[in-house]
């Protein structure tokens, strides 16, 4: 189905439209092959709520394929009073608003588990330990870094202005013993922009590059994967009056080209950007705090998520917002800042990220929220689905990056886990788009590139 995007502004009285999900299905999602090799952590791992610590009483097994509260579990309600929305073993959800009694009590069998490994579990051994592959150290924070679609690269961004693309390394032979060391730098750009460089953001062909800067310009390059380079001539955009926060890329298949979405502070508009032309042809309005998140699934919808503390919903082929909401934190409450956001690929759950260290899991097409949790003890700055979107990666300035596991009934305490930590504040952190390793930024001027041994 092709996208047909607005380029003109609709006629007056033109109605919005109502569907907040993208018409493309979500495809079958394969097991992910880390779960046998997690499972086991989070028998004895932590689940925070509320700031503190709770035991998490189920582990990702016996979370697996369940479509409602297992026998003898408390059942929860969200913060709207509603009940259950889950998980099946495909990554489809069941709401109970569709749901009549005995299906949503219904368990699903996915099948057997996969095999865990046997671990210690009395020494702590149970915790999956993710390994610190490669560490990049900047001579200032490094704010950004976004995985090429290939998986074969990732570019990196700091306050240093310093533009590096960086080989993804071979991870067969990693141990638990392995020796974090740097790595291999295949492009660096000094002075890369006049400030600092905020946001990142790869086209999903992987030929087109965008970054984002308190200098208040986009720069938009092409790559070449073959030579590992940057090339022809650069496109400095300079619509915004404000610093650029962060950007993605939505493929215009009717006119066959990619668009560019890009936000922040100043007069807090939207703007979309044609990179075939480098002209900006949409002035998006409607948020009234610093722009600080965008997110794209597919299709012409994306999200963005404001200091306004609202999530706005976009639909590209009505030139318009569809929908706002304002996420609630704690009960009774106006909501936080969204400093954070990201959609599963079927386009149902959203999760936004807060300041005041909450995450909280939105129902898209049920229009309601699921639960409000707490994996950190500070500011949510970063949220990111796995791969195969059972899990969940968050990073924040408790210096945590930490997974929630997103199986079974998603109004039950979810099982988190710290996976990794910096020395200072986490701003970013970026799954690769095929396996279970993932790369995080810091105030600590370091990006770090960790990955799972194998067993």
């Amino acid at each position: 189905m092709s996208l047909h995007v607005a380029r003109t502004v609709p006629r007056a009285g033109r109605a919005p439209r109502s569907s907040l999900s993208p018409s493309s299905p979500s495809g079958n999602k394969k097991t992910c092959p880390m779960h046998g090799r997690i499972a086991h952590s989070y028998q004895t791992s932590k689940s925070f709520r509320s700031g503190s610590a709770s035991s998490a009483s189920s582990t990702l097994n016996s979370r697996a394929g369940a479509l409602g509260p297992a026998n003898g579990a408390q059942q929860h309600s969200n913060l709207n009073g509603s009940n259950e929305v889950s998980r099946g073993p495909s990554g489809s959800y069941i709401s109970d608003a569709n749901a009549g009694p005995e299906s949503r009590y219904e368990t699903i069998n996915a099948g057997p588990a996969a095999p865990s490994p046997p671990r210690d579990l009395e020494n702590g051994a149970g915790r999956p330990k993710f390994v610190a592959v490669t560490s990049l150290e900047d001579v200032q924070a490094v704010r950004c870094a976004e995985f090429h679609p290939s998986g074969r690269f990732y570019a990196v961004g700091s306050n240093s202005k310093t533009l590096r693309i960086c080989g993804y390394p071979k991870l067969n032979d990693l141990r638990e013993d392995h020796q974090t060391h740097q790595p291999t730098v295949l492009f660096k750009r000094t002075k890369h922009h006049k400030g600092s460089i905020y946001c990142m953001a790869w086209t999903p062909m992987g030929d087109l590059m965008a970054t984002g800067s308190n200098d208040k310009t986009v720069k938009l390059m092409r790559f070449n994967a073959e030579s590992s380079n940057l090339e022809g001539q650069e496109i400095e955009l300079t619509m915004h009056d404000g610093t650029v926060r962060d950007l993605c890329f939505i493929e215009d298949s009717s006119n066959k080209s990619s668009l560019l979405i890009s936000g922040g502070a100043g007069d807090c508009k939207i703007y979309v950007t044609d990179c075939a032309t480098g002209t900006p042809f949409q002035a998006l309005s409607g948020h009234s705090g610093h722009v600080l998140s965008l997110y794209t699934w597919g299709g012409a919808m994306f999200v963005s998520g404001s200091q306004d503390k609202t999530v706005r919903f976009w639909d590209l082929r009505t030139r318009g917002c569809v929908n706002m909401v304002t996420p609630a934190t704690a009960p009774g409450n106006r909501g936080s800042p969204v400093a954070a956001i990201c959609v599963d690929p079927s386009g149902r759950l959203l999760v936004s990220g807060h300041e005041d260290a909450s995450c909280v899991l939105y129902d898209i097409r049920g229009g309601r929220s699921v639960q409000c949790f707490k994996p950190h003890t500070s500011d949510v700055r970063s949220i990111r689905f796995s791969p195969s979107a059972y899990y969940l990666l968050t990073g924040g300035y408790d210096n945590k990056l930490v997974l929630t596991d997103l199986q079974g009934d998603l109004t039950t305490p979810l099982p988190s886990v710290v996976v990794a930590q910096h020395q200072d504040k986490v701003i970013s952190g970026r799954w690769h788009p095929s396996e279970f390793s993932f790369i995080s930024t810091g105030a600590d001027k370091m990006a770090t590139l960790w990955a799972l041994p194998p067993v």
